[in-house]
Formats: structure tokens, C-alpha cells, sequence
């Protein structure tokens, strides 16, 4: 689950003087997800997001970047709007990470409307997101980081995956949410790296998740993988919810086969293993930094691996108060039964606490 924002809504509510959690009476949960009504805006919803992460190569020089690039909606009472947006570029090449973001308090509630028109403001520059069903239109340049930028525009290579067979995850007894993904957007375009633009292609992967609210208890972490191999053409999405008041993991995830079948992982059906970790600079935390990932009943035996460690973002959102959060570009290497396989991944660790700590 993408819960980034959990921390940030709580951070408002404290900022604002209100000691309630933010609200989840409008939001709407059906037995099964409504398409393409559900990729709108939900009005007045606890916290939602169209989230995009991928690897793009430039199609002259062969060199990788990876993307991401993400609007958030979120209402705490019911009554007023809020969007965020985030913006990252990795370049492995110089090892270069650099991000940008912008949370705004709307001046009225957003309208549930298709096909997606989102935009956001930064000083002089206008990020938006247009289109709907896997055809967008990705356009923005960083305001903090002159010189970085996407224009981007994609179309399905995969048809839409509802988690949980219906679009709605369960996260044990804690959380619901809904949830689709397109695992692979086939993607065209420029991303500007330094200054220099670039034509790239490659494949994105797009989550769209609603309902997100049930969660509020900053007390939980969270880590998200995505994993997309190269043969089979298959994909891999897989979380481990972390309660550090009760000691308690909750895992789940999705396996979409090339074949188009959809397979709910439950915890015993994977095992996610840390190999290594890293220790930023910038926040002291300590965030696993390499994993092993086993599907026995698929056959899989998969190593995840930042191409490089730091990718940690950090968001100041008020006078003292900041929110860090590790998302980064992947590789992946391994076996799928017994062959030698490879592909790509993202991976996101939020809510790290003191414990993370070394």
C-alpha cells in the first residue's frame, strides 16, 4: 500500500490543532471496482493517488533513468481538499537523485471527472496529468532542480490488474483499499537530465489506489515492491505492513503471469528476505538496501537491487517537521525454475522509526 501521505495527514492534523484522525465517512468501498468510473476522482475521499514509477532507457546511448512521478488527493474532515505531488528522477549514470514536491490546500473540492485533468503549481512550473485506462500524458518540470524534467506519454503493453481478483486489497484486518494497477505502460517521450533532453522509452507502472485512510496510525511502516521481468513477462507486486505497537507483519501481493493469470500472494505463498542495508547521510535511518525474493509456487528465487542507495527523499512540510521515505530504481536478477531471468523494480520503505536506526 502507497501510504506515503499517512504521515503527512497526520503531521496536518497536528499542525492544524485537531486531535481526531482524518475522516473515511465518504469513502465508498463496492464488492468489486467500477471501471473506468474508479480511476476519477473520488470527492471528498480519505486519501488517494495515480502513482507512476518505471525504468527508461535513452534510445540513442542505451543509458537508464528511473521515474516517478505521483499526485495525491486527500480530504481530512470532509470539507476542504488537499493535493500533493512528487517528482523524482535517478540517474545511475552520475548517481545523481533529485526530487521535488508540493503539497496545496485546494480552494474548493475536486471534481470527479474523465478523462484525468490533475495539474499543480511550483513558483513558475506546472505539473499535470492527463488521459485515463492506461493512455496519459506525464508533463512536468522540477521547480527545486532547474533542468530536470518528463514529458512523457504512455499506452498499455499489459491489460488492467485488479488486486485481490476485485480491486480492493485486503491488508489483514487493518486496512481496504481499493486497487488496480497497469504493470506495464509501453512509454515514450524526453525526460530532461541535467539539461541535457533526452528521447527515451520503456515500460512504467502505474498504481491507482483509493480508500486510503484506514490506516493512521503512525506507528505504521510499510514496504512496496514492484517487479517487472524481462521473460517471462510477468510482474510481481508484494508488501509487508510493519505495526511497531503490536510487533506485527502483515504480508500480501499480486502475481500477473504472462498468460494474463491473476494470482493473490498470501504471506506464506513468499518470503522476502533483507540482505543488506544502508544508512543515509541526510536522515540517519537505516533502510534495507537488497533483498531475496522467493515465489516457490511460481518458481521464482529473485534478488532486488538499487542500482544506487541514495534514493531517500525528504519533505519538509513545516517549521521543524519533516517526513523522510526511501523509494528507488531496482534491478533484478534470479531464477524462474532454475533458469537465469532479470528485470527491473521499484521499491518503497516508508515510516521508518528510531528503530531503523543503527
Amino acid at each position: 500500500m502507497r501510504n506515503l501521505l499517512l504521515t503527512t495527514v497526520l503531521l496536518l492534523f497536528a499542525a492544524s490543532g485537531c486531535a481526531l484522525k482524518p475522516t473515511n465517512k465518504f469513502d465508498v468501498f463496492t464488492e468489486r471496482a467500477e471501471l473506468p468510473r474508479e480511476e476519477a476522482v473520488h470527492q471528498q475521499n480519505s486519501l488517494e493517488w495515480w502513482y507512476f514509477t518505471g525504468h527508461l532507457r535513452d534510445k540513442t546511448t542505451g543509458e537508464t533513468f528511473g521515474v516517478e512521478y505521483v499526485f495525491f488527493h486527500f480530504n481530512l474532515n470532509g470539507k476542504r481538499d488537499w493535493q500533493m505531488v512528487n517528482f523524482a528522477l535517478t540517474d545511475p549514470q552520475t548517481r545523481q537523485f533529485r526530487y521535488d514536491y508540493k503539497v496545496t490546500r485546494l480552494p474548493e473540492l475536486m471534481a470527479s471527472a474523465l478523462p484525468l485533468n490533475l495539474s499543480a503549481r511550483k513558483k513558475d512550473q506546472t505539473w499535470t496529468l492527463t488521459g485515463q485506462e492506461g493512455r496519459y500524458h506525464l508533463q512536468g518540470r522540477m521547480a527545486a532542480h532547474p533542468g530536470q524534467a518528463i514529458d512523457l506519454t504512455t499506452t498499455p503493453a499489459k491489460p488492467v490488474l485488479l488486486h485481490g481478483g476485485t480491486g480492493y486489497e485486503n491488508y489483514g484486518d487493518v486496512a481496504k483499499a481499493g486497487y488496480y494497477s497497469y504493470p506495464r505502460l509501453a512509454t515514450t517521450g524526453t525526460l530532461e537530465i541535467g539539461g541535457k533532453v533526452r528521447e527515451v522509452e520503456g515500460e512504467l507502472w502505474y498504481d491507482r489506489q483509493w480508500n486510503g485512510n484506514s490506516v493512521t496510525n503512525k506507528g505504521i511502516g510499510w514496504d512496496w515492491f514492484s517487479v517487472q521481468l524481462d521473460e517471462p513477462r510477468a510482474e510481481i507486486m508484494a508488501y509487508q505492513l510493519f505495526d511497531r505497537n503490536t510487533n506485527r507483519t502483515v504480508s500480501g501481493g499480486t502475481h500477473y503471469g504472462p498468460n494474463l493469470t491473476n494470482q493473490h500472494l498470501n504471506a506464506e505463498d513468499f518470503q522476502l528476505e533483507v540482505l543488506d542495508y544502508w544508512t543515509s547521510p541526510h536522515s540517519k535511518l537505516r533502510y534495507p538496501n537488497k533483498w531475496r525474493l522467493r515465489v516457490p509456487s511460481q518458481g521464482y528465487d529473485l534478488t532486488i537491487t538499487p542500482v544506487m542507495p541514495d534514493q531517500e527523499l525528504t519533505l519538509k512540510l513545516f517549521a521543524g517537521i519533516k517526513m523522510h521515505y526511501w523509494e528507488g530504481m531496482c534491478q533484478v536478477e534470479g531464477t524462474y525454475n532454475g533458469q537465469p531471468v532479470k528485470g527491473n523494480s521499484y521499491v518503497e520503505i516508508t515510516n521508518r522509526g528510531k528503530e531503523e536506526k543503527k
